[in-house]
């Protein structure tokens, strides 16, 4: 694959004089290259800007500190979010199958995957991504979601990836329709010239029936095959998102965009995260937050002129979450070791140069192995009716076993009989994540009260957040503080008192289901230190769990049949 993260900043097609690619970074910030000095002094009039901003100082200071008031985000502990959808992921990426643990890398077996409410693509891709080379068979991968903005956005990615011949532009493309406010024109021909023609045979056909009946369509794409089920509504939706809506430019897209990412109850919120980011890291994370494109920071931006019709459906909104940020979507830690040239603090270039190798890794495998996808959309609940008992290696459920969702009874109810049995596989595994289950039975006074019975802890404490002086109400070092000290809450026992009081285990036990011991796939708690306080590397390995952008109180179970 081709680099496009080290080109000079100065680079434009009509200089000539630039060698375009860049070879050293600018010291000030390490966020931008450039091919020589000569490049470097003629861009230091835009650079400066940059380089010079408050925010890569060590004083800056969010606006509420400043400002002395308190943070939109503590006012009655609510966001207003409109009509705003989860389409980015939320919680990092994981591969649902982690062979070398399970059913051993070198093997023929065919395997059944199950991603019952798998929001955006990321963990299907990231599971077909980390296939071993010595894996030899065939999978089948059912995706749903009750979202049809998430379905459809799931099936256009996938699309582009199968009709777009070239590697390398099926991955620019995926990940600017996927990540970015504004693409290229040459994203936006693949939509209306390769993929539309695709879905405006499936709506032709069959004009007889309602708007909520089911349509099925399958295309053979070399050794793989995509299967989609939808309402006959939906595949009209999912055809208009082939074209930009009528009345919508660039310029009025971004304007939308801006004024909804930097509206004043929008600017606590991304200033929270800032505290938690370095100097440098800070002015990556605002500049995508000016022009919603995932480039590295220097990257010309003058090919990306048309709106992404992905991301703007309904008019006057964009439609994403307050917080919600491609980061979130995978592993800090992988993406942060990412080589990505000479600009080493350019955290979305890193995450530019991850995702470019694993969709290449995906890209490859669709090219060389059997593998069907299906895509639904509709509730998990009613999704299992039309699935066979037995039939699936692996089960990921997301969050739906929170009590805001399914809850646990109703999820391990309705899913656990879909897996393959011990004698079946004795890996078969399905996957829970609960998001709530520590705030469901913890108390603000036991809690506080427990975070230091270690006092390991409280030295690890003390060395990230020495008192060097009084803290003011609004004080950011004391948001940090407080976001620290959930680090060190004794979350093992608290999960053992959620189980216990809304009785999981009792309905695990009714439904033939255990709990696999150890795990094999995915940490029980991802988001959490995994260091004692007293080793080495602990401080840095708590100030990596700050900047996650998730409560870490988030816990994954794996679960497996009994019988």
């Amino acid at each position: 694959m081709t680099s496009l993260t080290s080109i000079c900043a100065n680079w434009t097609p009509k200089n000539s004089e630039c060698k375009k690619e860049g070879g050293a970074t600018c010291k000030g910030c390490f966020l931008i290259t450039y091919c020589s000095k000569t490049c470097q002094v003629a861009h230091w009039s835009e650079h400066r800007k940059d380089c010079k901003s408050i925010l890569n100082k060590e004083t800056w200071q969010p606006a509420w500190v400043l400002e002395r008031r308190f943070p939109v985000l503590t006012q009655g502990g609510l966001e207003v979010f409109g009509r705003r959808k989860y389409l980015w992921g939320t919680d990092a990426a994981i591969d649902i199958l982690k062979l070398a643990s399970n059913e051993g890398e070198s093997n023929a077996v065919d395997l059944r995957l199950l991603f019952a409410a798998s929001g955006d693509l990321r963990n299907v891709i990231k599971t077909v991504a980390d296939l071993p080379s010595t894996y030899t068979g065939s999978l089948d991968i059912t995706i749903n979601d009750r979202d049809e903005d998430v379905v459809i956005r799931n099936a256009i990615l996938l699309f582009v990836t199968l009709v777009v011949d070239n590697p390398n532009e099926a991955i620019d493309c995926i990940i600017h329709l996927w990540y970015s406010a504004l693409v290229r024109e040459s994203d936006i021909r693949v939509l209306s010239d390769r993929i539309r023609p695709l879905i405006q045979d499936v709506c032709n056909t069959r004009i007889d029936h309602g708007p909520s009946v089911p349509l099925s369509k399958t295309w053979k794409f070399g050794p793989s095959s995509l299967s989609i089920t939808l309402a006959r509504a939906v595949w009209s939706r999912l055809l208009s998102y082939c074209n930009i809506p009528s009345d919508l430019t660039a310029a009025s897209a971004q304007k939308i965009r801006t004024e909804q990412v930097f509206g004043a109850s929008e600017k606590d919120l991304h200033e929270e995260h800032m505290i938690f980011l370095s100097p440098r890291q800070r002015l990556a994370y605002y500049k995508f937050r000016q022009d919603g494109l995932l480039l590295p920071f220097g990257h010309p931006r003058d090919d990306f002129v048309q709106p992404n019709p992905t991301l703007f459906q309904y008019k006057g909104i964009w439609s994403l979450m307050v917080r919600a940020n491609p980061l979130r979507g995978w592993s800090l830690k992988d993406v942060l070791e990412t080589p990505s040239g000479p600009a080493t603090a350019d955290l979305y270039g890193k995450l530019f140069c991850y995702l470019r190798k694993t969709l290449n890794l995906f890209v490859e495998r669709l090219s060389s192995t059997r593998i069907a996808f299906q895509f639904h959309h509709t509730t998990a609940s009613y999704l299992v009716e039309g699935l066979a008992e037995g039939s699936f290696d692996r089960i990921e459920l997301s969050n739906l076993a929170d009590n805001n969702y399914m809850g646990a009874y109703h999820t391990l109810s309705t899913m656990v009989p879909l897996l393959r049995t011990p004698q079946q596989n004795p890996h078969a595994t399905l996957i829970t994540l609960f998001t709530t289950a520590i705030s469901d039975v913890a108390t603000l006074e036991e809690g506080i009260s427990l975070m230091f019975a270690d006092s390991e802890n409280k030295q690890l404490f003390d060395r990230y957040s020495p008192g060097t002086g009084p803290r003011s109400t609004f004080d950011a070092a004391s948001l940090k503080e407080a976001s620290a000290l959930l680090l060190f809450a004794p979350v093992d026992r608290l999960f053992d008192r959620y189980l216990k009081t809304f009785a999981v285990m009792d309905v695990a036990s009714r439904v033939g289901a255990i709990i696999k011991e150890p795990h094999s796939i995915v940490a029980k708690w991802p988001y959490r230190m995994r260091l004692r306080p007293d080793q080495e590397g602990a401080l840095q390995e708590l100030e990596l769990c700050l900047r996650e952008i998730r409560s870490s109180r988030e816990r994954y179970v794996e679960w497996k049949r009994s019988v």
